[in-house]
């Protein structure tokens, strides 16, 4: 596994923002770290990059534990941080020269060559990082964040302030290097956790409520939904009867059900209708946008 974090709790004084969490992101995986503010987000990755030491627990990237001194580790993880620190009175080209020169990479003026192009900024390479967009800004943090060659990378909310043309560039820069690396990223975005994650975990004060595909969120969270079309006229009255529905709702031609998620909601309202000589027109589970699943898991 390229990050393992086990039973890992962060404390603040008796706060606690981080309450003994585990989960595991293998090699080339490319893993959304969901959460509502205040969730614990930051924290953990602030913790699997070294930057803050955990109350307890263990962190390994690759292999290596993650200490607070831990040189070894901090040439393995690329980070780009939620709000990303640059030298804005400095060029770009010079910039990634001196974060080079910092983890010590052979050949550095070739490398930032190689990093320029690969992020897509060579039109911008000879101007002040003051002088920059937001979108290539944030093109500057990946080049830093990557210049080393590391073998895991964590971004904090890489698109944060994006507009929608910088968003869609970012999304397609990080799925290019996760094809190569493993990529673990904080976002409020759902739609970016669906275009580019393999995996889903989400946070929800301190704990984590969900671990899958996101695919899999989606239809097995703890309710179902089911569009059910029927033939003649149908009254709520009558679908009360069916004990397993717990929220009812017409639309169009025919009725948005939800029920608890434990039984399978189509073969309930197929019994029904059978039992109460009615036909069905037409019957589909009806799968749960990523945000709903998100809310429901941390309301």
């Amino acid at each position: 596994m390229s990050i393992e974090v086990s039973h890992l709790s962060k404390y603040y004084g008796e706060q606690a923002a981080v309450r003994d969490i585990s989960f595991s992101v293998a090699k080339g995986e490319i893993v959304g770290f969901l959460g509502p503010n205040g969730a614990g987000k930051s924290t953990t990755m602030k913790i699997i990059t070294g930057f803050i030491p955990a109350s307890s627990g263990e962190v390994k990237v690759c292999g290596l534990p993650v200490d607070v001194d831990s040189l070894n580790t901090r040439q393995l993880i690329g980070y780009l941080p939620e709000h990303n620190p640059l030298y804005l009175d400095m060029y770009v080209k010079e910039y990634l020269e001196f974060v080079g020169k910092i983890y010590k990479v052979s050949d550095v003026r070739d490398r930032v060559s190689d990093m320029v192009k690969s992020v897509g900024l060579e039109v911008e390479q000879n101007k002040k990082i003051g002088a920059l967009s937001k979108g290539y800004r944030q093109r500057v943090g990946l080049a830093q964040a990557i210049i080393h060659d590391p073998q895991v990378l964590i971004l904090d909310e890489p698109t944060s302030g994006l507009d929608p043309n910088q968003l869609a560039e970012i999304r397609e820069l990080i799925k290019q290097i996760g094809k190569q690396k493993t990529v673990m990223l904080s976002t409020h975005i759902m739609q970016e956790v669906e275009a580019i994650c393999d995996r889903v975990v989400i946070i929800n004060k301190g704990q984590i409520v969900a671990d899958d595909k996101a695919s899999i969120l989606q239809v097995s969270v703890n309710s179902q939904t089911v569009y059910a079309e029927f033939e003649g006229s149908v009254s709520k009255n009558l679908l009360t009867k069916i004990k397993e529905v717990r929220k009812f709702e017409s639309v169009g031609s025919g009725w948005l059900l939800e029920g608890d998620g434990e039984q399978d909601l189509r073969k309930i309202i197929a019994q029904f209708a059978q039992q109460n000589d009615i036909l069905v027109l037409s019957l589909r589970t009806e799968e749960k946008t990523l945000e709903e699943v998100f809310k429901e898991l941390t309301k």
